[in-house]
């Protein structure tokens, strides 16, 4: 078992975790990601109780009971950056003694499902619609810095897709990891199956162009011709990836389920979605 060091693992005086601010007795075995920290209160209003309320830059943290089941909301703000942050730091609350600066022995497994809003790259997915990410899909790179990396990845779709996007080499190389099983499973009745794109940004990586031209300007289309195994790619987001590939390789169960507000091709955005996603909300609720 290794020592982890001060300037690797950092403990605030108050022996929380540094950015998320959490104790490891306040963190639920079940944990509901988002990106909004509004969205944080959204949720956790259905709680029966509330235990503990903690924030800290953009994440928020309410762990409560939910029809007799303990359950941790928290928000992530926006891309894979800070997943990084909020999954290596929910892993260690749950599996690095602080005080000690040792891993644990034995390994706690946590269920970790990301709720949050995402543009379609299909034609016929309609607004309104839950699409969960059986694979996702990293154009971050983030993983790329982890061991495991080609591990975690389905190299026949990663490859299938670099051939068939002619994916410009100067960008990183897109991973797609699986994610659980079990959850798939559990949501599989209410949502639609999907293959969810992370992005690096919400403008140029999505295709969008304001001022600046694009380096691919076809890149999207060809995203939407895409198929392997006969799946398409079905949605873009910018946390899936992340999420996905850190789970696997830290040994947690994920899924991200996204409810679409808009479609890249039909050129339609829904901006009052406020209704969409309480349903998704209680959706998930009961579920879990």
């Amino acid at each position: 078992m290794k020592f982890v060091d001060p300037s690797e693992l950092i403990v605030n005086n108050d022996g929380s975790i540094f950015h998320l601010h959490l104790l490891p007795e306040e963190l639920a075995d079940t944990v509901i990601l988002v990106g909004d920290p509004n969205r944080v209160a959204t949720v956790a209003a259905y709680f029966d109780k509330i235990e503990i309320q903690k924030n800290n830059r953009e994440f928020f943290t309410c762990t409560g009971i939910y029809k007799g089941k303990r359950m941790t909301v928290l928000s992530t703000g926006i891309g894979t950056d800070n997943i990084d942050i909020v999954l290596t730091e929910l892993d260690a609350l749950a599996n690095i003694d602080l005080k000690k600066r040792m891993p644990k022995e034995g390994h706690r497994k946590l269920r970790i499902v990301r709720l949050g809003t995402s543009g379609s790259v299909q034609p016929d997915i309609e607004l309104g619609v839950m699409v969960s990410a059986h694979i996702s899909v990293g154009f971050d790179g983030l993983l790329s810095f982890y061991a495991g990396r080609n591990e975690v990845s389905l190299k026949d779709y990663e490859e299938a897709f670099v051939r068939h996007t002619n994916y410009n080499p100067l960008c990183a190389r897109p991973y797609f990891v699986e994610n659980s099983r079990e959850l798939i499973e559990l949501f599989a009745d209410a949502t639609l199956e999907g293959i969810t794109i992370s992005t690096p940004g919400f403008y140029g990586p999505q295709g969008r162009s304001l001022r600046l031209p694009l380096a691919d300007p076809q890149l999207n289309d060809k995203i939407e011709t895409f198929r392997h195994n006969g799946k398409r790619l079905t949605n873009f987001e910018m946390e899936s990836s992340a999420v996905a590939g850190l789970s696997r390789l830290l040994g947690h169960d994920s899924l991200t389920i996204c409810t679409i507000i808009d479609n890249r091709f039909m050129k339609s955005m829904n901006v009052d979605y406020k209704k969409s996603i309480a349903m998704m909300i209680e959706m998930a609720l009961e579920k879990l």
